[in-house]
């Protein structure tokens, strides 16, 4: 059933039923499938990918990058688990390369954004330093293209001679 995964990160809103047709199953069969990856915890959660620039919210989101001494016997288990505890925290990663743990974040603006890396974030007793990259624009995510590069251009073409 590995395929009725990649159909359902690809479109969770699909149903049962269309879902069998492009699986070949029953629905029954799919919505047994569908209840043991939950019940398992592949399947950990449905959501939407939002084009949060289009809806106009007031938001900022950042990387940030962290290098942390592990504890003994927890590695980097512990101080991951307090960081997911924040709110602002969207999605914490542990990353091969010159940096220990990723962390994306969001906030209503940069400056929050920055005021929860220094008065939060870089605080805890693992951390031992952070280095923050803001996200400008998002062209894709979560695999869908949020920005085809397909919209008019308003701007008037000025040329020189």
């Amino acid at each position: 059933m590995d395929r009725l995964l990649s159909l359902l990160s690809e479109n969770a809103r699909l149903s049962c039923a269309q879902l069998a047709v492009m699986l070949g199953k029953t629905e029954k069969e799919v919505a047994e499938a569908i209840a043991a990856y939950e019940k398992e915890g592949v399947l950990r959660g449905y959501g939407a990918i939002i084009n949060w620039e289009k809806a106009d919210a007031n938001r900022a989101s950042a990387l940030i990058e962290l290098r942390v001494t592990p504890k003994r016997d927890k590695g980097f288990d512990e101080i991951a688990d307090r960081i997911m505890q924040f709110e602002e925290v969207e999605s914490v990663y542990l990353m091969s390369g010159g940096f220990d743990l990723a962390v994306r974040v969001n906030g209503k603006s940069m400056q929050d954004v920055a005021m929860f890396v220094a008065k939060r974030l870089s605080t805890l007793d693992s951390v031992l330093s952070t280095s923050t990259h803001f996200i400008l624009t998002r062209y894709k995510d979560g695999g869908i293209i949020l920005d085809s590069g397909n919209e008019k251009d308003e701007r008037r073409s000025v040329l020189c001679d």
